[in-house]
């Protein structure tokens, strides 16, 4: 069945907008995995915007504690810099189960694209490698209609992530069918060359069921922004419940 892997970036953001400690990203997290969450996503910015390399530390302690599993994602060729130790450091010192290589910007406000695998194929070969030699799965960030997803396996990536953005807008928009059709044939490319799936961003209770139904063997979604969101009317322990359901229903 598909795990959840809950994203806790904007507990961090909303934290960071007032200064101090509260909310606390490890008590939220350590809520959502009392509430049945398989694991804990973030995604650690060069600029500080929200998950700081302190909170990467606490959570890798609180996901071993709990024996589940966690997944750094960020851009492997952001350089490190005042307190950013960048992505192969942070993941050398907390050795996470998953590193995601996504390929933001600074002046991105969100991830919105996945890797060109023809044109980042050199360069991303020796990242993968070196995240590989830490004992870290490694996934790459994919968009579904973008040629040569396949390629991601010789690189030497374990899965790929299918960057769901466009799927959440076709959903709204009332074109749920064919961008899953879209994204169910992405997702037989990448298994069919021995690469695992998984899937994030924009992904809500409203959505999700949808899309787990057509696009077959999703091995992770990490969720964020609306589970955080719904969680302010219904709370984290309710709101992760609610996804589970999801899951389980689908499957």
């Amino acid at each position: 069945m598909t795990v959840l892997s809950v994203n806790v970036n904007k507990i961090a953001v909303l934290r960071n907008s007032r200064g101090g400690a509260e909310p606390d990203v490890v008590r939220a997290a350590r809520a959502c995995l009392d509430a049945g969450a398989h694991g804990i996503t973030v995604h650690p910015r060069p600029d500080a915007r929200h998950i700081r390399a302190d909170d990467v530390y606490a959570l890798a302690e609180l996901t071993r504690a709990y024996g589940v599993e966690f997944n750094i994602e960020g851009n492997p060729f952001a350089p490190p810099r005042e307190g950013y130790p960048g992505l192969l450091t942070l993941c050398e010192r907390t050795r996470p189960a998953q590193a995601t290589l996504v390929p933001d910007g600074d002046d991105q406000l969100t991830s919105d694209h996945g890797f060109d695998f023809i044109r980042d194929a050199e360069p991303l070969r020796p990242r993968i490698a070196e995240l590989r030699a830490l004992g870290c799965r490694v996934s790459v960030f994919a968009d579904a209609d973008r040629a040569g997803i396949e390629l991601a396996a010789a690189l030497g990536a374990d899965r790929v992530e299918l960057y769901t953005g466009p799927y959440a807008e076709a959903y709204a928009d009332g074109r749920a069918e064919s961008a899953v059709a879209a994204f169910a044939a992405a997702a037989r490319r990448a298994q069919a060359a021995g690469l695992g799936v998984n899937a994030g961003h924009d992904l809500s209770q409203a959505n999700l069921g949808a899309f787990l139904r057509g696009v077959p063997n999703v091995l992770e979604v990490s969720i964020g922004h609306a589970l955080i969101g719904e969680a302010l009317y219904e709370g984290l322990d309710a709101t992760v419940r609610g996804y589970l359901r999801v899951i389980a229903e689908a499957a």
